[in-house]
């Protein structure tokens, strides 16, 4: 006796999961075809660069950014479909085109060559599988989830967490060249760090952390590392530049990993540059590694842009600390005034009265907009705004405090 038709069907059973062998492949320098142009293609190409694989494209058809590479010799771009000779010399493929039939040949072909491939629309039927991958300081950390994608990111952003919050794991103590780190932190928000940042902090036996860093990072640090407080407070306590230099080095020789936490980006008004000379006098290897400038980020914050279409085509970043007409001053403020863009003053807060005169002064009209934003990336941050010919009076009045950024020029009146 048949069922009828219309009777419901038992689901079907998924294929069970194969045992995979979790492995590292060490592809820098050798052949990997990946067969398709799209978005798939373009995350698997940019994975490929960075572990500096030899790329071999092959679509009829690729995105803007894949021809990009192609023209610049990032990569070898076939233009038309596969064909089984694509796979000679392989060492790993990858079949990412939107066509079922088209990745089950590249599978089949790759099969029959012993080139293990990866399918993008069925990974089940593909030979190498592909984890979601985090990476922290020196570790990578690769997770498979049954072919469950979503399970997968979210186990490994747990898994990068854990090992961050543990800083360096049991090894920290094995034998280290000595290194100093420079790490903009960007403008306070510890979520504005940049991930390499993060990973520098991982790795560190020593963290020497300005005023303006991400300071809420410090409490993620294994207890074992060193803190330094090198704060510049103007007007209070203040460690001196030079002293900093020889922490930096002094630690360094040792053996250590040094992190220099800086505020913004280190080479943003951060004398970045001069602890870099520092150690490289010393014989230290040195490492920069940029921040989000509070320049631009801070204005960001505050829904203001540093140039906008038809409104403004440049900006100039200055810093404010030295009034005009001080003798170790170097800024030309009559020909800012007269440069016609955004301009961004930092550490300008004690200045500002004679800094807007002096703008004035030169031209700058007095109804011109300006924005005095307090605290930019925190909780506490708040947003005056003025006119150049007022800025003085209503800052006093508004009892801003340091870090405080202007913004001067038409964008200021933006995002009000």
């Amino acid at each position: 006796m048949t069922e009828p038709e219309s009777a419901a069907k038992p689901p079907a059973t998924p294929a069970p999961t194969p045992a995979l062998l979790p492995i590292g492949l060490v592809v820098s320098g050798r052949r990997v075809v990946v067969v398709g142009g799209g978005r798939v293609a373009l995350r698997r190409v940019f994975a490929l660069l960075e572990a500096g694989a030899d790329i071999l494209l092959v679509s009829p058809q690729a995105t803007a950014t894949l021809a990009g590479l192609a023209d610049a010799a990032q990569l070898r771009w076939v233009v038309r479909g596969f064909e089984p000779d694509d796979l000679a010399g392989a060492w790993l493929a990858f079949a990412c085109t939107d066509d079922p039939a088209v990745n089950e040949v590249v599978v089949a072909t790759a099969e029959q060559q012993q080139v293990f491939c990866s399918r993008a629309d069925d990974a089940g039927r593909g030979t190498a599988w592909n984890p979601a991958v985090g990476r922290t300081g020196p570790f990578t950390v690769a997770v498979h989830a049954s072919r469950d994608p979503r399970r997968a990111v979210a186990a490994r952003d747990l898994a990068v967490e854990a090992v961050q919050a543990a800083g360096v794991p049991p090894g920290r103590s094995a034998p280290r060249s000595g290194r100093v780190v420079l790490v903009g932190g960007g403008p306070g928000d510890p979520g504005l760090i940049t991930v390499r940042g993060r990973a520098a902090m991982a790795e560190a036996d020593v963290v020497v952390a300005d005023r303006l860093a991400p300071l809420a990072l410090l409490d993620q640090l294994a207890a074992e590392v060193e803190i330094v407080d090198a704060a510049k407070v103007p007007g209070g306590r203040s460690m001196p530049q030079e002293e900093i230099n020889r922490l930096l080095v002094h630690h360094a020789s040792l053996g250590k990993v040094v992190v220099r936490l800086k505020g913004g980006d280190p080479f943003v008004f951060g004398r970045g540059g001069e602890e870099v000379e520092a150690c490289l006098a010393a014989g230290l290897a040195v490492e920069v590694v940029p921040g989000v400038t509070s320049a631009i980020a801070v204005p960001a914050l505050a829904g203001i842009p540093v140039t906008h279409r038809g409104l403004v085509q440049g900006f100039c970043v200055v810093s404010g600390h030295l009034p005009p007409g001080h003798p170790d001053s170097t800024v030309d403020w009559a020909a800012l005034a007269r440069l016609g863009g955004t301009l961004v003053i930092l550490m300008g807060l004690r200045s500002m009265p004679s800094i807007s005169a002096a703008l004035v002064a030169a031209g700058l009209a007095p109804d011109t907009p300006v924005a005095a934003i307090q605290d930019g990336a925190m909780s506490t941050a708040r947003t005056v705004r003025t006119t150049l010919g007022s800025v003085a009076d209503d800052i006093t009045a508004a009892g801003l405090r340091t870090p405080t950024v202007f913004v001067v020029g038409a964008v200021a009146a933006l995002g009000g």
